[in-house]
């Protein structure tokens, strides 16, 4: 195929947060064209393609700053339709996986946008596809990649009973679990990138209710009991109040203590958590429709950036090279900060310059990094979870990071290094900073809290 006469093509395969994030990263350097399977809906409505929008999502701090720059915006778009950027811990009661109760320091600077998943799609899907250098092609599946040399020049799809090539300069394969890429490498007559996979057996189940009325008057606080992982099996759960005054209440449990979608069973199971707390504060929510239950929750990562041979004008991005088990709500963070990545290695090297796929892949291996070691080293606590049991070092690791949690948890110095790391803002280097490695040391300034630090307004609001 004759290269570009102006700007370059990227197609991008999938229409979900990552591929818009990386076609708004993209509409810099080349003409977009974006490949979506499902038919687009217009506003907050959910979508086959997105199964998963109905379980409690976040985005973390590191993932709000990341928004913001990609898409200047947006986020005051989400916060202006329901949504909230909430402090963290301020606007939070938590409990850390070492059953430590967070206090609610209000001297960090980290925010984590909280809406309904389906509110954050509608306004990134306004924002980047109202941008005419992107195209869509609804209703079109990708079927292949064509080479020429050790290029990739092309996507095969098929729209309706139509197929046909659309010519790239750069593909990004951002279609998610299911992506196809490691068949696709295959076929190109490439190796398939080593892969691992960390799964505890976790399983969700969500319901939404109606917030109680006077819990719908205040900023009422997220709800976090996380899983233990010394206690298999992990039972947690989240309350997150989100727009039009309802609670996403999100449950999960590991193998052997896993929720189910039964009504009865789901307010049992709330109230057989760790602590209680989450059963509690449903007693007066009105449930708004049944109960949802998710298993594909694996962490599952492809090293493309480690292969030993990669083709030109290829970039995997988001749960297709790497997915994470939810309840960290790490996935959206990274997706933002993977383009941003992309747009960085971009404003300095030619897209079409041989060997820039390699290095944009490479450049979006470190945040998913990042957020891979925090996911694995917990979920490769639990039994079965991985065939590959963590070494001496890991596990060491994982006590100084409970160690870390438990201090944080009681002074504030260490919760806003703690909040870097968690929030994706910095490396886990910052753990070791003396902002952690002080307060461990002398102690913490304030003793543990024995139980959730709900405030009595917001205990009388949630039940009256």
């Amino acid at each position: 195929m004759p290269p570009s006469t102006s700007r370059p093509t990227a197609v991008v395969i999938g229409a979900g947060a990552t591929g818009l994030f990386a076609a708004a990263a993209l509409t810099e350097f080349a003409d977009v064209v974006v490949v979506e399977r499902d038919l687009l809906p217009d506003g907050p409505t959910a979508r086959r393609g997105i199964p998963q929008a109905r379980h409690a999502h976040l985005v973390w701090s590191g993932g709000v700053r990341a928004l913001d720059d990609l898409l200047p915006g947006s986020v005051d778009e989400v916060v202006a339709r329901g949504g909230r950027l909430a402090h963290i811990m301020g606007d939070m009661v938590s409990r850390a996986p070492n059953e430590v109760w967070f206090r609610r320091f209000l001297s960090t600077h980290h925010r984590n946008l909280v809406c309904s998943r389906n509110l954050l799609d509608a306004v990134l899907r306004e924002h980047v596809l109202a941008d005419k250098r992107i195209t869509v092609r609804e209703n079109t599946t990708a079927l292949g990649l064509e080479r020429v040399g050790r290029r990739v020049r092309a996507v095969r799809v098929r729209g309706g009973d139509e197929e046909t090539t659309l010519p790239a300069d750069l593909v990004v394969d951002a279609s998610g679990r299911g992506s196809r890429t490691p068949r696709w490498l295959e076929e190109m007559g490439l190796p398939r990138a080593a892969e691992r996979q960390v799964d505890a057996g976790v399983t969700y189940a969500t319901r939404i209710f109606r917030a109680p009325r006077s819990a719908a008057d205040i900023a009422f606080p997220l709800v976090n009991v996380q899983a233990n992982p010394a206690k298999p099996p992990g039972r947690g759960g989240i309350i997150l109040p989100v727009e039009n005054d309802q609670w996403i209440v999100t449950l999960s449990g590991t193998r052997n203590g896993e929720p189910g979608n039964d009504p009865r069973a789901f307010m049992e199971f709330a109230l057989g958590l760790g602590d209680p707390v989450i059963g509690e504060l449903l007693k007066d929510a009105e449930p708004l429709g049944d109960v949802v239950t998710t298993r594909s929750t694996a962490n599952h990562r492809r090293y493309y950036e480690k292969a030993g041979h990669w083709p030109d004008g290829l970039v995997v991005l988001g749960d297709a090279t790497a997915s994470y088990n939810p309840v960290y709500g790490h996935g959206l963070t990274v997706a933002a900060q993977c383009a941003l990545a992309l747009r960085t290695v971009l404003r300095t090297t030619e897209l079409t310059a041989p060997g820039t796929a390699r290095r944009l892949q490479r450049a979006a291996a470190r945040p998913v990094s990042a957020a891979w070691d925090l996911a694995v080293g917990q979920d490769a606590l639990y039994p079965g979870a991985t065939d590959t049991p963590l070494t001496g070092a890991e596990r060491l690791l994982a006590r100084y990071v409970d160690r870390a949690v438990e201090t944080g948890a009681a002074n504030p110095r260490a919760l806003g290094a703690l909040l870097d790391v968690m929030s994706l803002e910095r490396s886990p280097a910052r753990l070791f900073s003396p902002d952690m490695v002080v307060p461990m040391l002398f102690g913490p300034r304030k003793p543990r809290l024995q139980g959730p630090p709900l405030s009595e307004a917001e205990r009388k609001a949630a039940t009256s």
